[in-house]
């Protein structure tokens, strides 16, 4: 009988701190990731590392490499030679096609030029041809509206992430 009591006890000794790693473990999932703050707008750097956190946070089932439309600070000397060639870019892969299971986010400190590129992305699109494509745009509230008008007709999937 002392035999059994001891290996009952053994055994509640081993198995007690396995229940609470996994107590602790279930807590660090269920935890809501960190408040992402924006950075100011002639942040660079700031942007590129807020964007990326961003798009990640908003893969959900996506496993494919996300398109990824990015925009420095409109105080950058080169601007206008960069939105040009993104947007060259832009409009290119989206009149090859993307398929479903993509992602395309576009997020900019100069929101009102990157709603611009997207919207022009999209001119020209056929109704529907883009279904299980998730668009995300990050920007301005003004902007997202723009956005969305111009790419839901595509059957994509939109979401809009407000920069503020």
């Amino acid at each position: 009988m002392k035999n059994i009591a001891t290996r009952i006890l053994l055994i509640a000794c081993l198995v007690v701190p396995f229940a609470a790693c996994k107590k602790q473990e279930e807590a660090k999932v269920d935890a809501e990731p960190a408040a992402l703050v924006v950075p100011g707008k002639d942040d660079d750097a700031g942007w590129r590392t807020y964007l990326s956190e961003v798009v990640t946070r908003n893969m959900g089932n996506i496993t494919n490499t996300p398109f990824l439309y990015y925009l420095p600070p409109e105080s950058d000397p080169e601007f206008d030679a960069k939105y040009e060639r993104s947007a060259e870019q832009a409009k290119n892969a989206i009149a090859r096609g993307i398929v479903g299971g993509n992602l395309i986010a576009f997020g900019s400190p100069a929101s009102s030029r990157m709603a611009d590129m997207a919207v022009a992305s999209f001119e020209g699109v056929e109704p529907g041809t883009m279904k299980g494509v998730r668009v995300l745009f990050i920007g301005d509230a003004a902007d997202g509206e723009r956005v969305k008008a111009a790419v839901e007709p595509a059957g994509v999937e939109y979401v809009f992430i407000e920069a503020k």
